[in-house]
């Protein structure tokens, strides 16, 4: 059984950091895309970042670009997302999430992720 499980989610300032990790078990996702998705009360799922590590391609939201960086560990069966120069509008439940099959199109669609992670909450104050 896979399980996607999400740590790192906390209360910092504005301008702090966080690094959030996604630890995947049952399978492994090496050549598979991963992903970063956030979501606020009221509002649906929106897409922030996803990596395939074979290719060494990342993708951002335009929301997050230049502030937030998305990696893998394949070894530890990892992702991570380092978010520097945190505002409060990143404050939301950000989710992890992964494909059970190896396509690589239409990556900021959460309908097609197959796996994801419970949810870690992120608050930013101003």
């Amino acid at each position: 059984q896979v399980q996607m499980v999400e740590s790192g989610g906390g209360l910092v300032q504005a301008g702090g950091s966080l690094r959030l990790s996604c630890a995947a078990s049952g399978r492994t996702f090496s050549g598979n895309a991963m992903g970063w998705f956030r979501q606020q009360p009221g509002k649906e799922r929106e897409f922030v970042a996803a990596i395939i590590n074979t290719v060494g391609w990342t993708y951002y939201s335009d929301s997050v670009k230049g502030r937030f960086t998305i990696s893998r560990d394949n070894a530890k069966n990892t992702m991570y997302l380092q978010m520097n120069s945190l505002k409060p509008e990143d404050t939301a439940v950000y989710y992890c999430a992964a494909r059970r099959s190896v396509d690589y199109s239409r990556l900021a669609e959460a309908n097609e992720y197959d796996y994801w992670g419970q949810g870690t909450q992120v608050t930013v104050s101003s």
